[in-house]
Parts: structure tokens; sequence; C-alpha cells
């Protein structure tokens, strides 16, 4: 963290509008590179870790691509005649037990990569199982995306993952989505000797508002309940407790 940031990041939290200490914040830094490569992308994580941990929320940096994630849908491949291994349920293990999930990734090809993909993925087929209120695993969970590269794409990522991330339940705060791009084509990347990269304002400005909104959102969720239990449970959907709708299946 530069000494600038550092300073703006000590003053925000002296003034802070409430505690965040009870919070848990899960990176999954979906780099292709295993551990313990460099990952330009944890840079950028970095950033908002140490925001986060100003104010004493408990973080956790994991990378998917040092576990063994088969393709499908089901809660454990291991259980499919496919798959002899699924470390899956380890990581959303995790997301349960998280207040705040950052998915974070590089640009190849103008996409996220193929690992955040396969997250994804998986996490879609968690979606049938429900939480404790009937509604969605997801409902009550803040979700946010960090984007790094050396081509166009910071935004195109984010869109998808983001919309990603709330079709399956998770609430998105304002400004969700910060990176850093590179020039175009081959150079330094985001930690590399004179990128500019950890200087850069854009960056650390749009990473700072990010943790600060995922704090204030996941604030607001955790006070409350999360999500109200009203008119988003399946079951009563399915059970015929439709407003205004016909049941074509005469449930009761």
């Amino acid at each position: 963290m530069s000494k600038q940031l550092k300073q703006i990041t000590e003053n925000q939290c002296q003034n802070a509008p409430a505690k965040y200490d009870d919070l848990k914040v899960l990176f999954l830094n979906c780099t292709l590179n295993r551990t313990p490569i460099l990952s330009h992308t944890e840079g950028v994580i970095d950033i908002a870790k140490n925001i986060f941990e100003a104010n004493g929320v408990q973080t956790k940096v994991m990378r998917p691509v040092d576990c063994e994630i088969p393709a499908g849908l089901g809660l454990d491949m291991s259980q499919t005649d496919e798959w002899n291994r699924d470390d899956w349920p380890i990581i959303q293990k995790e997301i349960d037990e998280t207040d705040i999930l950052v998915l974070c990734t590089s640009v190849w090809l103008g996409e996220k990569s193929s690992v955040c993909n396969r997250v994804l993925e998986r996490m879609y087929g968690y979606t049938h199982v429900l939480n404790e209120k009937g509604q969605y695993r997801d409902y009550g969970k803040v979700g946010a995306t960090l984007i790094t590269g050396n081509e166009d794409g910071i935004k195109h990522c984010a869109m998808n993952i983001l919309f990603s991330l709330s079709h399956i339940g998770y609430t998105i705060p304002p400004q969700a989505d910060a990176g850093w791009l590179g020039e175009v084509g081959p150079g330094p990347s985001y930690l590399d000797p004179g990128s500019g990269g950890p200087e850069n304002d854009f960056t650390n400005r749009n990473t700072t508002f990010l943790a600060w909104n995922c704090m204030h959102l996941a604030r607001m969720l955790k006070d409350n309940g999360g999500i109200p239990a009203h008119g988003n449970q399946p079951e009563v959907w399915d059970a015929g407790c439709k407003s205004d709708f016909k049941n074509p299946e005469h449930k009761v």
C-alpha cells in the first residue's frame, strides 16, 4: 500500500460510520498461476485486503487453480462416475461462511479466466440448496470483482461476473468492480517494475470505493437479517402461494 493510500485509509477508518470487525471477506483469485507463482491479480487484491483488515474484517485469499475442481453442477462431483476427486466442497464451505465474496480474475482473450468460469459454474450448481429462511442460499451475501490484465476487457468481464453473482442471489453494491490494465499487448504487468500499477490513482480509488461499499452493504444486510424472506421463497411459490397468479398444478 502506497504512503498516500495508507494515509487515506487511516483517515477514513478513524471516521467510519460503523464497526465491521464481525464481517468476513473471501477473495477467490482465479489466476491461472498455482501457488507460489506470482499473481499480478493478487497485487490488486492486496489493496482491498488491506482496507478490509484496517477495519477489522477477517480476510482470506484462495486460488481455486490450486484445487481439483471438476466440471459439472453436482454438489460433490467425486460422488459421480466421472470423477474420483472434487475439492470444490472445500471452497464452497469457505463461501458459505463469508459475508463478502470478491471474485477476482485476469483477462484472457477479452474474457475472464477459465478458472473463474469454472468457479461460477460450480457455484451455480448449489443454487437449488436453500438457506434457513427458504431463499436461495446466497441471499444476504455481498459480491464484487477485481480484474487485471494487459488487454481490454475489465468492464466486459465485470458485467458477466456481477450479473452471475446477482443471478444466484448476491447483492451487488455500487462501484463493485475495479482493476488495472497495462498497455495492450506485450508489456509490464501490474507488479512488474515500472508498470505504474501500484501507484495508479484510478485503480487505487476504485478499489477503495469497492472495499468500503462492500463493507457498508454487508453491514446493512447483517444488521437487518439479510434480504426479507417474503415473495422470494421457491418452495412457497411451488406450493401455490402465488399472489394474483393461477396455479396450473392446482397445488394447495
